[in-house]
């Protein structure tokens, strides 16, 4: 229920962080922590070189991403955060924001009546409001956080997909797909092999206005 600090110079943790429960998934951008644990507490924490650790805010996520925390995600600019659970579902939280218009969750990972998991959130390394999402159901989507648009969904590879990550230039996003364990070793499939994809970004998957023509879903707010 810890998070050490460190800095490669010393062998000893710059700073300790104690946690309300076990630590799930965590991202630091600049000087911004973010933190996801057990019972869906999320903490965020300023981080600054040569300063102690400061905690910014504390929350708890609103049950409609599951009983779980899976991925969590800071915003380039530090202003929030994203965080994914296992009922299919994302929350963009801005801090400062309660409205609608900044913080809501939306559902991305799901087909028909079957729930995944939201495994990995990447951003664009230079659009700040666009980011990647990937899931249990072997679906890559892309999302436009500011016109609340789904860019693109890729057609699913049949098998988890763990993590992603775009390149230093936005211009390739690599995936990489395996057996998560999430239904136990009955499920494994022995000599099944771990896939990576590389995908060449276009700046047309990219564009909203693109998306908005042909038709792709919407990422809008949750409604009450």
């Amino acid at each position: 229920k810890t998070v050490k600090l460190w800095d490669a110079r010393s062998s000893k943790p710059a700073a300790v962080l104690n946690l309300p429960e076990r630590c799930y998934a965590l991202d630091i951008k600049g000087s911004l922590l973010v933190v996801a644990t057990a019972e869906r507490h999320i903490i965020s924490y300023d981080v600054q070189a040569g300063a102690q650790p400061r905690e910014i805010e504390r929350t708890v996520a609103n049950d409609i991403l599951g009983k779980s925390l899976r991925c969590i995600s800071a915003f380039p600019d530090t202003k929030g955060y994203l965080v994914g659970g296992i009922e299919g579902r994302c929350a963009i939280h801005t801090f400062g924001e309660p409205s609608k218009e900044k913080s809501f969750d939306f559902q991305c990972h799901r087909v028909g009546k079957d729930v995944f998991s939201v495994n990995h959130i990447s951003f664009h390394p230079t659009k700040g409001s666009i980011f990647a999402t990937v899931g249990g159901d072997g679906i890559v989507n892309i999302w436009d956080m500011d016109s609340k648009q789904r860019l693109k969904g890729f057609p699913s590879v049949n098998r988890t997909i763990l993590c992603a990550a775009f390149s230093s230039q936005g211009d390739i996003l690599a995936y990489a797909s395996s057996y998560d364990w999430s239904k136990g070793s009955s499920f494994y499939a022995p000599g099944h092999p771990n896939e990576i994809y590389l995908h060449r970004v276009t700046d047309k998957e990219l564009n909203s206005s693109s998306s908005k023509q042909s038709k792709e879903e919407p990422c809008l707010p949750r409604r009450k």
